[in-house]
């Protein structure tokens, strides 16, 4: 029989407790997500902040995508139809991602009532990781699961770099490409504005 010694024991509590502590605390304690913003990445290749915007005139024609959520729920563009929509490519081991997670949530939420829709596209995890994922940080949107087919990332190849993670899509009311931030989004301001003005469209 394996005896414990005093210190294993305080050992264990300890990493139990920040564990714990966590799970209560989400991304305001989370390791990975602060060294993000203390500038190491970790390895993780992301962009850097940038926001590309498309005049009206100028916007291709629609992008058309179709998924399943981690809760199982089939969604497609067509449920969109008409809204602005909020497109983020993420997965729960990325660093930046759980540095933003809970600045989109903010935009969602104080745009809950408009005409306008989030989705998430994990393009790594599996259901139950997203979904873990949603409850640490607060994410009260659905995420497309896209690691088996890597359907939705094809239908917007032309406008996500294949390894620039995160990165946020905005779709006008048409389902145009109107806007794209290229990494972690850094405060509610850029993102909240840009859907404001798209609202503001004819």
């Amino acid at each position: 029989m394996i005896r414990r010694t005093k210190a294993s024991r305080m050992l264990s509590l300890a990493a139990a407790t920040l564990a714990a502590a966590l799970l209560v605390t989400g991304c305001s304690s989370d390791p990975l997500a602060e060294q993000y913003r203390e500038g190491s990445n970790k390895g993780y290749i992301a962009g850097d902040g940038s926001v590309m915007e498309i005049a009206a005139s100028d916007r291709e024609e629609p992008v058309e995508f179709s998924g399943t959520t981690e809760s199982g729920d089939d969604v497609s563009s067509e449920d969109f139809a008409g809204d602005v929509v909020v497109v983020n490519f993420w997965y729960a081991s990325c660093a930046p991602c759980r540095a933003e997670a809970p600045i989109l949530d903010e935009v969602y939420q104080a745009h809950e009532n408009d005409d306008v829709d989030f989705i998430g596209v994990n393009l790594r995890d599996q259901p139950g990781t997203a979904a873990s994922f949603n409850e640490t940080y607060g994410v009260n949107y659905p995420s497309i699961i896209d690691v088996n087919s890597g359907s939705v990332k094809l239908a917007f190849a032309d406008t996500v770099p294949p390894n620039s993670v995160p990165t946020t899509i905005v779709l006008d009311k048409q389902g145009r490409v109107a806007a794209r931030i290229l990494g972690a989004i850094e405060d509610t301001s850029i993102l909240d504005t840009i859907v404001g003005d798209l609202l503001k469209e004819k």
